[in-house]
């Protein structure tokens, strides 16, 4: 191997070991730490520490050591026992531990002198500390996760059930016809709005564009996960506030699946306060606004080999399609033909200027008349820049057509008539809204060995916001049709 061949693999192999630290540091494993002493309090030495996972029956062996003390690190979340032997001490059992994201979970095993053959079993739960960091955050477990309410079940809501976690602008609630800075725009800890970080098994979400997470993970899809606000470790960076570290589920033993659906539509829910604005104003009483959301999904998860390959995934989708009420301003008949007397309500004088009645003047000016300073704008008589009706070819003859023929041809094109009388707030429409998601998740995990454990997960997100075009003509409100893909891929080996 030439010595340049020989450079560029080392500069890779430092690469690659740079990047599997970084990612290590930045998971959503946990650990369970402890110590092992007798009933006088002394330390026992290199008793033998067994750890199994109850969900997949993984276990991992080690000594307390020389000073009596063992630690089990990168560690999914979940179920876990405790097994402690010693020559002439009973058999210790703690028959469950729990271990969640990036949390340290300390046990402090007493022995009791007696014969290994004796088993004393632990099963009451001891105060969960963590002297080995300063950080300060709150979990949200499996169950909460799965079963707390969310209207649309965007996963991110469930950060404000964390104390300093305040959500911003409309992040509540569906992601779709939504501005993308809203997937998860909180203020946590005290920092700005949307400066958090976001992690999905160790991997980073944020993007470069205004911080937003690629993916918002499926409810079902998540086993828990940790908000942390306060004192985060060296390992962290690129965030304000807080992060949000979750994990996926993984498959166990005991095969699991579920399916769902959850319809809302306009005869089960009730009616809204400005829809019930909208229907008045339309003149239409009890008028049914279109609504229907329509969320549906399944998941499953078990062994394909028994204690060794393990499988889950699930499938998300959501339709919305709903009326939103609009109401604005639009230019009259006559109006598009360039009479505007019907803005002034308080009448005209002889010479065509609009009356002072005490309210609001409403006079339309010229504004090619105004050639500098000293010479200001001349007013339209009667506020007739065309004299194509009766009443400005009465009142304002001979002022011909001013209209600008390609403002006419956008006017017509792009701009509706009004479905109400008068000039003000004349045009109101249930205006059509919602979208689209679907969303896939697959993940398995090998137990290679005793020693040797690898995980791959897969998310593919889709997107679809419907255009909000109340006029009907391809003017949209605030934006037309987007459709956002992505897609995520994750690997972790120990």
């Amino acid at each position: 191997m030439s010595s340049r061949r020989f450079a560029e693999v080392l500069s890779l192999g430092m690469l690659l070991s740079m990047s599997c630290l970084r990612l290590h540091a930045q998971s959503t494993y946990g650990s369970v730490a402890g110590s092992v002493t007798d009933s006088t309090g002394a330390t026992v030495t290199d008793a033998n520490v067994t750890l199994t996972n109850l969900g997949t029956s993984e276990k991992r062996t080690q000594s307390s050591g020389s000073d009596g003390l063992f630690t089990f690190v990168n560690l999914f979340a979940g179920q876990y026992r405790i097994d402690i032997e010693k020559q002439g001490f009973k058999h210790y059992a703690r028959l469950s531990v729990t271990v969640d994201v990036q949390q340290t979970t300390h046990i402090d095993a007493t022995l009791q002198v007696g014969q290994v053959s004796e088993t004393v079993e632990v099963t009451s739960e001891t105060p969960l500390f963590q002297p080995e960091t300063s950080s300060l955050g709150t979990i949200v477990d499996q169950r909460e996760a799965n079963e707390l309410p969310l209207n649309g079940r965007n996963i991110y809501n469930l950060a404000t059930v964390t104390p300093s976690v305040i959500p911003q602008g409309s992040t509540q609630g569906n992601v779709v016809g939504k501005n993308p800075f809203d997937f998860a725009n909180y203020q946590i800890g005290g920092a700005f709005a949307n400066e958090g970080a976001e992690y999905l098994d160790g991997q980073p979400l944020n993007i470069v564009y205004i911080n937003l997470p690629f993916v918002v993970p499926t409810q079902d899809s998540i086993s828990e996960f940790r908000v942390q606000n306060n004192n985060l470790g060296p390992e962290w960076g690129k965030f304000a506030g807080g992060v949000i570290n979750m994990s996926t589920k993984s498959g166990t033993n005991t095969w699991h699946g579920e399916a769902y659906e959850y319809l809302r539509n306009k005869v089960l829910n009730a009616n809204e306060f400005f829809n019930k604005q909208s229907e008045l104003s339309s003149g239409i009483a009890n008028k049914p606004v279109p609504f229907t959301q329509n969320q549906f999904g399944a998941a499953g998860s078990g062994a394909i080999i028994k204690n060794r390959t393990f499988v889950f995934g699930s499938y998300q989708g959501f339709r919305l399609r709903q009326g939103t009420p609009f109401n604005t301003t639009v230019p009259t008949a006559q109006e598009r033909q360039g009479d505007f007397s019907d803005l002034c309500t308080t009448g005209f004088s002889a010479s065509g200027l609009c009356n002072d009645g005490g309210g609001t003047i409403h006079q339309i000016y010229n504004p090619l008349t105004a050639t500098s300073l000293t010479s200001p704008r001349q007013p339209y008589p009667f506020n007739c820049i065309a004299d194509n009706t009766t009443f400005c070819q009465t009142n304002a003859p001979g002022v011909g057509n001013q209209i600008n023929p390609t403002s006419a041809y956008l006017l017509g094109k792009l701009i509706a008539n009004p479905t109400t009388s008068g000039t003000l707030l004349n045009f109101l429409k249930d205006a059509s809204t919602g979208g689209d998601t679907d969303e896939y998740v697959a993940r398995v995990d090998q137990t290679i060995n005793a020693k040797h454990s690898i995980f791959g997960r897969f998310t593919y997100w889709k997107l679809l916001s419907l255009a909000q075009d109340p006029f009907g003509t391809g003017l949209c409100k605030d934006r037309c049709a987007e459709n956002t893909k992505s897609k995520s891929v994750a690997i972790g080996y120990n």
